[in-house]
């Protein structure tokens, strides 16, 4: 599960320039002589196995963070090739122990409010505080003209709402009390574009009325904790050139994005990672309750 675009928008965003694209993943992660800027601290990044969320992972490794993976499966990435290709290890928490780091695989679904409290509860025990929360699990699914606002189906509207929106709310739900013993916190929550425009078909609404709850629910957690010295923001991806969509992206024809990103290109899963990283590093303690878009500019 992840915060990443679903499978509607790639009709009407697809890529930037491939070779360019192919440089900057081959780039993307590999500083591995970062300052340590969260060393002792204690990470725990949903939907972590694979795509964004892994990248959100190994980037707070790299800056010295011990960091625990939440997934439904642990190895996601095996169901897709591409995903395959870019890994090290066989999960990402392998990896994230290859750089000297702690870590954890917590198998558990997001939108079930008792698993995640008792993994985060655990993950307490085992560790003795929570410092950083990024709740990137997540997803869509259904076909887009099966989703349009007023024909989704309940179930699958739902469905959807359950896995973002509740899955959030669950996880901070689970992981605040932590944060509030220490009086320290530095959460991240993951929204869309979809969460920020309709659709030209107004396909994916429940996508796109999960994420958009996302951003709001984060406002009023901003001011809930800011007093305690938490702070909470949310990012909000466009396309991004993930193991999972890029085979997606070509099959509707890369040039077609170009039209309608300023920066004229896919961003990568590291775009995402160093907004992260700003959030949650000494860069970011002055900014909380924000919203802020990595998308190229596709949303203005």
């Amino acid at each position: 599960m992840s915060g990443e675009p679903l499978p509607e928008q790639a009709e009407h965003i697809v890529g930037g320039c491939m070779s360019d694209l192919s440089q900057r993943l081959a780039h993307d992660g590999q500083d591995l002589f970062m300052e340590e800027k969260l060393r002792g601290r204690a990470a725990l990044v949903t939907g972590g196995a694979r795509g964004i969320g892994r990248a959100y992972a190994l980037r707070l490794a790299r800056l010295g963070a011990d960091v625990a993976v939440l997934d439904v499966d642990l190895q996601s990435y095996r169901q897709f090739e591409r995903e395959q290709d870019g890994m090290t290890a066989d999960s990402t928490v392998a990896e994230i122990l290859a750089l000297g780091r702690r870590s954890l695989g917590l198998t558990a679904d997001v939108s079930d409010p008792a698993a995640v409290t008792a993994a985060a509860g655990d993950l307490a025990a085992d560790w003795g505080r929570i410092d950083i929360l990024v709740c990137n699990a997540g997803g869509g699914t259904g076909r887009p003209a099966d989703t349009t606002a007023s024909e989704v189906s309940a179930e699958l509207f739902d469905l959807v709402v359950q896995r973002n929106l509740y899955g959030t709310v669950n996880t901070c739900r689970a992981v605040v009390p932590h944060m509030r013993r220490h009086r320290y916190g530095r959460i991240v929550t993951v929204s869309s574009q979809a969460g920020r425009r309709g659709s030209p078909t107004g396909g994916y609404a429940h996508y796109g009325v999960a994420k958009a709850g996302i951003q709001m629910y984060t406002r009023y957690l901003a001011q809930e904790l800011g007093p305690l010295g938490i702070t909470v923001n949310c990012i909000a991806p466009g396309f991004i050139g993930t193991g999972r969509l890029l085979p997606m992206f070509e099959e509707q024809g890369i040039d077609r994005v170009l039209k309608q990103i300023p920066l004229r290109r896919l961003g990568t899963p590291d775009d995402c990672a160093r907004v992260v990283e700003f959030l949650v590093t000494e860069l970011g303690d002055y900014v909380t309750g924000a919203v802020i878009p990595v998308d190229g500019g596709s949303v203005s």
